[in-house]
């Protein structure tokens, strides 16, 4: 496909949060690097995300902290006009987030093209502050629709490549934590920052018990927050087998590494079930507040306990394929329709598919 390479010189990416959606925007990166070796890229970027993600080569990271407010968006916009030469522009801005500051974030960006969703996903005005349009295409995924910021272009995303930047400190710390002595680990990240995405306590320590079981280690994993710290000691008091319990002691720079380290991932949609898609680990997905074929592991989803269909019909009173593509079934109690028998088939799927990871005998 012919490019358009009088709108690759210097490109703007705003993407804020969340950990997630960053990682997402990592293949479209790659992609415009490969085109545009010599194109400048700056991505506006949220302080957390940023640090996930510092030392991505030929990128120039700009933090955009969400309290500074209007006074923080005009300071972000003398920092864009010192990295630019006087009176310029960016050639190409792409505007990958339609909440409302994100939207009026982007009027603070001096570019010339300013490339945003199509008007299926826009919301809060997003139409205002851009000139060009995504193609609408209803039922991919969202890394896929990331992917397509490159079309206005003259560009199409081919290839899905992640490449995290993982310090090798990283990597030591995380080697660091049990022995490599064969036996497969099953890590638990067991909070999304959606409430109403997290499973039960007891639930998760009872598939933990079971692939402990198998002969399998189970790692707790997590931030600092007080909803994780309160639901891993839940999980752990609700188990019968030992666990290593690492929540809170990792960094973000130290997460993907952890990650990388398991054979599997038990979480909720979460920003750590991206990462471990994007460093090589399967993950166990726990889908009933949303569509795992839209925001679910993009590599690999077999090995997901995926209730969103019984969720829609029980709340919202039709099947999921008659939903609008992308609705959250965020409600109370939605979570309980993944059974531990779910859990624990979508376990044994993964052991299943890999006949040495069944350590019962060992």
């Amino acid at each position: 496909m012919k490019t358009d390479s009088s709108s690759a010189q210097s490109i703007c990416l705003l993407r804020l949060s969340a950990l997630g959606d960053v990682t997402h925007v990592v293949p479209l990166v790659h992609t415009l690097q490969a085109a545009w070796p010599q194109s400048r890229l700056t991505w506006i970027i949220g302080r957390g995300e940023h640090r996930l993600l510092a030392g991505l080569p030929g990128v120039d990271f700009v933090e955009y902290d969400k309290k500074s407010g209007v006074a923080g968006m005009r300071a972000l916009r003398r920092d864009l006009r010192a990295r630019l030469a006087p009176g310029k522009r960016f050639d190409t801005l792409l505007q990958m987030q339609v909440a409302a500051r994100a939207n009026l974030l982007s009027a603070f960006v001096p570019a010339h093209r300013r490339v945003g969703y199509d008007r299926s996903r826009s919301k809060d005005g997003h139409g205002l502050f851009i000139n060009q349009r995504i193609p609408d295409r209803p039922g991919i995924h969202v890394l896929d629709a990331i992917g397509s910021f490159c079309e206005p272009l003259g560009l199409r995303q081919t290839q899905v490549r992640w490449d995290l930047t993982v310090p090798a400190d990283a990597r030591e710390w995380a080697r660091a934590q049990w022995p490599d002595d064969g036996k497969p680990t099953l890590l638990i990240s067991p909070c999304s920052s959606h409430v109403l995405r997290n499973w039960r306590a007891e639930r998760y320590a009872a598939v933990a018990d079971h692939a402990a079981g198998r002969g399998w280690r189970v790692v707790l994993c997590g931030g600092r927050s007080e909803l994780e710290r309160s639901t891993s000691d839940a999980i752990l008091a609700a188990m019968t087998q030992p666990a290593l319990d690492l929540v809170g002691k990792d960094t973000l720079k130290q997460l993907p590494a952890l990650l990388e380290r398991g054979q599997v991932l038990m979480t909720p949609d979460s920003g750590p079930m991206h990462i471990a898609n994007a460093m090589g680990t399967k993950v166990l997905g726990l889908h009933a507040a949303s569509n795992p074929h839209r925001s679910g592991p993009y590599s690999d989803r077999r090995y997901c306990a995926d209730r969103y269909d019984d969720a829609a019909r029980r709340y919202l009173g039709r099947p999921a394929s008659e939903l609008r593509w992308g609705t959250k079934i965020e409600h109370e109690g939605v979570m309980d329709l993944i059974t531990v028998d779910d859990g624990i088939a979508a376990f044994e799927r993964y052991v299943s598919d890999h006949p040495s990871m069944d350590h019962r005998s060992r």
